[in-house]
């Protein structure tokens, strides 16, 4: 059976009611998808969703969640330390069981057009989808994020729906959709409030600035945590893992005289990324799931959250939830 993730981003975090609204119209239209994880962020006024299913119950079920976040988020009263471009900012498919990358960016495209036929909501295409190879980068197509649109929507059209905007637009935003690999959400929390520390840290790990390969990084200063955190998007981690990245930005913190307190993932993670962090700090190791536990502790992944492997990593969330 084939089998795809979708990992919506949506502009909500903050208005706990409102949020618990969206998240129980969701589940009434689950039908045979499931909904994995929900990591939600009060200081990024976002909320992640691991989706799994079919692609044709992906396709179904986002678009009922294009439909939900039309109702209940207005982004013209929107504020958060992420940058977004709309209610449902970023709707990534990606190929997980017999499915290629080229057949899950066909299905991309079917939800794109029909959020845009049927919503009226702008749609940019990226990744597998991208039309040219600017559109590609999600960090372009989100410049200037929502605020940008009156103009952006001009010089730089939607693939799919209205090019001009409108007051309805104003309230959804825009948004970007496509298939891509696997990506892991890392963030690394500094013994520092000073988000300019966390930004240089960031700049020095970006692949653009000649840092490390199929990496994006960028620093901000969480209020909840009380410290400036260090946000990667690892969009290879075959290319730069999870211990080239912490190894890297423990050693930027430590020529700046910080260090790092604590990790987390945002959303779930591929079980091999962390047994090849296992192996690395306990290259004598062979158990899977003490290697996992190698991984858990030299990464500090469980300083700020608890880590419980069953919820955080992929395989083992597929199998405990069926």
């Amino acid at each position: 059976m084939q089998l795809i993730e979708a990992v919506p981003n949506i502009s909500e975090a903050r208005d706990t009611e409102n949020l618990t609204r969206i998240l129980g119209d969701l589940r009434t239209v689950l039908g045979g998808a499931r909904l994995l994880h929900i990591d939600s962020n009060i200081d990024a006024n976002r909320t992640v969703l691991t989706l799994v299913g079919t692609p044709a119950q992906i396709v179904r079920v986002c678009f009922m969640l294009f439909k939900i976040c039309q109702e209940h988020i207005d982004m013209r009263f929107h504020e958060g330390a992420h940058p977004r471009l709309g209610a449902v900012d970023v709707c990534p498919l990606i190929p997980l069981r017999e499915i290629t990358l080229s057949q899950t960016a066909q299905w991309a495209t079917n939800l794109a057009r029909l959020v845009a036929q049927e919503l009226h909501i702008p749609i940019y295409l990226y990744e597998a989808n991208a039309t040219t190879s600017e559109r590609k980068n999600l960090a372009f197509l989100r410049h200037g994020q929502c605020e940008s649109l009156p103009i952006k929507m001009d010089v730089l059209p939607p693939d799919f729906g209205p090019r001009h905007f409108t007051p309805a637009i104003a309230k959804t935003g825009a948004s970007v959709i496509g298939a891509r690999s696997f990506l892991i959400a890392f963030n690394m929390s500094l013994n520092t409030q000073d988000v300019t520390a966390a930004k240089q840290i960031a700049a020095k790990l970006r692949e653009k600035n000649g840092g490390l390969p199929g990496v994006k990084a960028i620093g901000w200063y969480m209020p909840h945590y009380v410290c400036a955190q260090v946000s990667c998007n690892l969009t290879d981690y075959h290319q730069s893992n999870l211990q080239d990245v912490f190894e890297a930005c423990k050693r930027e913190a430590a020529s700046l005289g910080l260090a790092i307190t604590g990790s987390e993932l945002i959303g779930l993670v591929p079980q091999e990324a962390l047994l090849q962090a296992g192996r690395f700090y306990a290259p004598a190791e062979t158990n899977e799931e003490s290697l996992i536990t190698q991984a858990v502790s030299h990464l500090l992944l469980d300083k700020i959250h608890t880590f419980v492997p069953q919820e955080r990593i992929l395989e083992k969330a597929l199998t405990s939830q069926g």
